[in-house]
């Protein structure tokens, strides 16, 4: 049962286990951001997700099997037909434009050193789009949103309508949220 109307919120679903992905296929979103799976099943989950519309980014830290090195992510691209990747690192977001898909960097608002060591970075390799986690943050995800020029997706410790609602208030873009409740 959804708890939001995708109109109003742009929701991507971030799928962290296998049985997830059910309820994605049947969902209202039109991004996936994959986390679940492993090299030997990625290329029908890709397919499956594909066939009903939907795009999919895979983490190449978190999908098992995955190298973070440019011919992984080139693989990614040629063979599975990934839509794009989900990286905290940003060689792979410079290897995924060699492949012509989209990146999505992640970082991780630990404390104002690390926003501003993030900032930099992004700003520096120029991925399509940035995730910020945790998402629970209006004050930073303002700050980081002033800072790029990128979208800003904001994900982690997301529970509740009031908090996507405050999210995309203070400058997120998109929301990414694990609980199917809101795909």
């Amino acid at each position: 049962m959804r708890t939001c109307d995708l109109q109003t919120y742009p929701v991507i679903a971030s799928i962290t286990e296998a049985d997830q992905i059910t309820d994605a296929l049947a969902s209202g979103v039109r991004r996936v951001n994959l986390m679940a799976g492993t090299i030997n099943n990625l290329k029908p989950i890709i397919e499956r997700l594909h066939d009903v519309g939907k795009q999919v980014f895979v983490h190449i830290e978190m999908v098992g099997g995955i190298g973070r090195d440019a011919s992984s992510i080139q693989y990614l691209a040629e063979v599975f037909k990934a839509d794009g990747i989900v990286t905290t690192k940003s060689n792979a977001v410079a290897a995924a434009k060699q492949a012509g898909i989209r990146s999505i960097q992640r970082c991780f608002a630990i404390d104002s050193a690390a926003v501003e060591t993030a900032v930099r970075m992004i700003n520096k390799c120029g991925p399509d789009e940035v995730e910020l986690m945790p998402g629970l943050m209006p004050r930073v995800i303002r700050e980081v949103k002033g800072k790029i020029t990128q979208p800003l997706i904001v994900g982690g410790l997301i529970r509740h309508d009031e908090e996507i609602r405050l999210a995309l208030e203070n400058g997120a873009d998109f929301v990414s949220i694990g609980d199917s409740r809101f795909w």
